[in-house]
Parts: C-alpha cells; sequence; structure tokens
C-alpha cells in the first residue's frame, strides 16, 4: 500500500465551450480497468448522440494501466492530451471520458489538443482532487467525565479526530501517522493523566481535499 497518493474525490461533471463545440468531462475514482470500462461505456450510451466520447484512465500503485482513446478524433489530439493531465496531476485510480457535441467550427489538431486538455483539467477542478495518506486509528478508551477535555484537546491539535463511540465507555478514535504514535501515546497519556486505555487498530487511507 502506498503511503501516500493523490485522486479524485468522487464522480462529477463539468461542461465548458469552445469554438461553439460542448466539451463536457466526466470523472470518476476507479479500482480497476474494469471499472473504468463501465464507466466509459456508461457514458458511451448516456451521450449516445455526441460527436465524440473520449476517454483515458490511469490505475494501480504503479500507474501500470495506462489507456487513451480518440473516439474518432484525428489521432493522438484527445485522449493523449487528456492522459498528460492525469499523469502531471499525478492522479491515479481516475478516470475522465469529455464528450464532444461538434459546433460546426472545426479546431484543427493544436487547437483539439488544448480543447480537450482544458476540459480534462477543469473537470478535475469541479470535482476536486483529494491527498490519501496511510494512517494509524489509534483508539483510546476513557471514562465519560474525561470526554470534553479529550475531544475539545484533539480537535485544537494537529491530529485528525475519527470517531467517537459512545459505549460502557467512550472510545476515541484517531488518525495518527505511524511514526508518531509514541509521540501521540505519551501525549494523550499525560491529558488523561494516564486514565486513558490505548491501543493501536487498523491502518486506513485519510482523504483530505487539496
Amino acid at each position: 500500500m502506498l503511503h501516500k497518493y493523490y485522486t479524485v474525490k468522487g464522480p462529477g461533471e463539468n461542461e465548458i465551450v469552445i469554438e461553439r463545440s460542448r466539451f463536457i468531462a466526466h470523472v470518476a475514482r476507479v479500482e480497476t480497468e474494469e471499472d473504468a470500462q463501465a464507466f466509459i461505456a456508461d457514458i458511451k450510451k448516456k451521450h449516445w448522440d455526441a460527436t465524440h466520447n473520449c476517454s483515458a484512465y490511469m490505475i494501480g500503485e504503479n500507474n501500470l494501466i495506462q489507456k487513451a482513446n480518440d473516439d474518432g478524433e484525428p489521432s493522438g489530439t484527445a485522449g493523449v492530451p487528456m492522459l498528460e493531465v492525469l499523469k502531471k496531476r499525478d492522479l491515479k485510480d481516475t478516470v475522465v471520458v469529455v464528450t464532444r457535441y461538434f459546433g460546426g467550427i472545426k479546431l484543427g489538431a493544436g487547437g483539439l489538443i488544448r480543447a480537450y486538455g482544458k476540459s480534462t483539467s477543469e473537470g478535475l477542478n469541479a470535482t476536486g482532487v483529494v491527498e490519501r495518506k496511510l494512517m494509524r486509528i489509534m483508539k483510546t478508551k476513557i471514562d465519560y467525565t474525561w470526554l470534553g477535555k479529550v475531544e475539545n484537546d484533539i480537535r485544537s491539535s494537529h491530529y485528525q479526530l475519527k470517531e467517537i463511540h459512545y459505549l460502557d465507555a467512550v472510545e476515541v478514535e484517531v488518525y495518527v501517522e505511524e511514526a508518531a504514535k509514541d509521540d501521540f501515546t505519551s501525549w494523550m497519556t499525560e491529558l488523561t493523566n494516564g486514565q486513558g486505555e490505548i491501543t493501536e487498530s487498523e491502518v486506513e487511507y485519510l482523504e483530505t481535499l487539496i
């Protein structure tokens, strides 16, 4: 598992008009090539009457799966510049489909490259990009009398509160970087006067919008 990587927040859509042609960027997060192909097929079905539905995707920890499709546009003028935007922004597990409705004015090769690149970039901006960082979940079990102080101090610290479970005792879950586990344990022990029961839990990705 990668310690940190970037991807899109979730499904999104954005439309721009260039020389009377409509360019609609559809963006999604996917984990497999099959998911990417299914997303592309859905967009093609939805926009069956479009002039072109060009696509690009980049999948996998090491970007081993990279595909670009011009869907009838001149070779290298649509899918490739779309893929280049994904590469430049280092986005993993991301698929983009740009639907074009021709407006009657030919853009030429250079114009198409710029248009598909711009549509992809603005589609990503509209959807949102997140940083996913692998974090350790640290759990602290405390008596209810400590809840107010512990919650307030966590929220005002650099640590990220994940969840609070209200059981017989309160269980507070916090995202902590692996290298900071000992520092967190010392900090929480001091904060609770040694009354907190601190344990390590699983690792998972923390998403932050950038």
